[in-house]
């Protein structure tokens, strides 16, 4: 079992790129997949849960030419040969290992198919709630089995089947239930509305865009017409704001750091992360050179004393991945930070509220725990621990963060699940760790191909 051992830091000065966007990477695959012709697809994440999407549109008939690999991981670059939305029925059950991305919009995909699909993950997975994607699908006339050990949860048996539009007005935010009912709805007749309760990422729409196929926005409600085929086209993958807010996290907490992180994804979606280490203290200056579909940009981030904020409602659905390390720059500012209307977190790959607010106690911060999020009093300082990743990789990165901050040694356990989004993160740890920190240090294999 992997571990990560940390030590306090006290300077951070680096400039460095960060692996290809997770969120993307699962979408590029599927509309790469579905395309009329070949894509090239450039800096695609090899993490287990974008690989198991890759192959499970490999076992949907796409055929994938790889171009370039990182040793160790997988594919960074490659030729998908879509389908021409004519999917193949797979010869055996799907795994989607533990990625929820990858089981709820394949099962939009896979509802309006005319065969039968299996989709399976792991313990984690299969204890994670899929009524939320089964419901609205179901209203289209899908025919989906729920078989797990818990009500609502994986495996999923679709019944595929002709679908009818549908709109559907979603009773939480999430990107996830939007790009499934889209994802349908592409393959149904007449028009498909999501209508959202608050703004969500919105990848699946513009990468539609990207790939020939319009979508309609009108305030909150978006609308697919069904019959389109996505357009055959190059991709770049823009490297992945979650992964980057760790480090941005660990140089906004030591002042007069500077951080620069090039070639990464600038979408307003995804960006809100900036919006709250600026109200902590942090000073960010974000430029971007590519505008067009994906924004992409360079950030340079200039460390400060922190002070606590307040998360705002609004700000939550799309901060929802970099909340436990938000809650470790909460730890290491001073004053108070509450995080409210976060419920999502109890139902991700762990319990992250329980699992956040424990680790912190470990480490002699001072924190209250609610039913929908936490409340931290900041500026106690962190002594070092033992502490268990609960199979979470983001519990795994941010604790290695607080671990930069803690007198003594902080060990975290069951660290392979990083890999999951972060291939290389232990690498780049260990670059910060001994100070190598100029470009050509830094350049790790892993970041060159942005």
């Amino acid at each position: 079992m992997s571990e990560f051992r940390v030590k306090s830091i006290t300077k951070l000065h680096a400039e460095f790129r960060v692996p290809g966007d997770k969120s993307m990477s699962h979408r590029a695959a599927m509309l790469a997949g579905l395309s009329n012709g070949t894509c090239r697809i450039t800096n695609f994440l090899p993490s287990e849960d974008c690989l198991n999407t890759l192959k499970a549109m490999q076992a949907l008939g796409a055929r994938v030419e790889v171009l370039e690999e990182l040793e160790g991981y997988g594919p960074i670059s490659m030729k998908i040969e879509g389908r021409s939305m004519k999917l193949d029925a797979p010869t055996a059950p799907i795994d989607c290992g533990n990625s929820g991305t990858g089981m709820r919009l394949l099962a939009g995909l896979l509802a309006p198919q005319p065969f039968t699909t299996e989709l399976f993950g792991d313990a984690s997975l299969s204890s994670r709630p899929m009524g939320r994607i089964t419901k609205p699908l179901e209203q289209m006339g899908a025919q989906i089995e729920t078989l797990g050990e818990k009500p609502g949860c994986a495996p999923l048996r679709i019944h595929g089947k002709s679908l009818t539009p549908i709109t559907y007005d979603m009773p939480v935010a999430s990107a996830q239930v939007k790009s499934a009912i889209l994802l349908a709805g592409l393959f149904t007749p007449g028009k498909t509305t999501v209508i959202q309760p608050a703004e969500t990422r919105d990848h699946t729409e513009r990468m539609l865009e990207s790939f020939g196929v319009r979508t309609v926005r009108e305030g909150n409600a978006i609308s697919i017409d069904g019959g389109q085929t996505p357009e055959s086209c190059d991709f770049i993958v823009p490297g992945d704001i979650s992964s980057a807010a760790f480090w941005l996290v660990a140089a906004a907490a030591i002042p007069g750091s500077k951080l620069m992180i090039k070639d990464v994804g600038l979408n307003p979606t995804r960006t809100a992360i900036l919006a709250v280490l600026v109200r902590m203290g942090a000073r960010i200056l974000d430029v971007e050179h590519q505008t067009e579909g994906e924004p992409i940009g360079n950030l340079e981030l200039h460390g400060a004393d922190l002070h606590g904020t307040t998360l705002l409602p609004e700000e939550i659905p799309n901060l929802i991945d970099e909340i436990p390390v938000i809650a470790v720059a909460a730890a290491l500012a001073q004053g108070t930070t509450t995080i409210r209307n976060a419920r999502e977190l109890r139902v991700k790959e762990t319990d992250r509220i329980a699992t956040v607010v424990e680790n912190l106690r470990r480490m002699g911060a001072e924190v209250t725990e609610f039913e929908d999020g936490l409340e931290i009093q900041g500026g106690k300082p962190l002594t070092g621990a033992e502490l268990d990743s609960f199979g979470d990789h983001r519990i795994a990165m941010a604790f290695a963060i607080a671990g930069l901050f803690a007198s003594g040694e902080t060990v975290i356990r069951n660290t392979d699940c990083v890999n999951t989004s972060y291939p290389g993160f232990a690498r780049h740890l260990d670059a910060i760790l001994h100070e190598r920190t100029s470009p050509a240090d830094f350049e790790l294999k892993t970041l060159t191909h942005a």
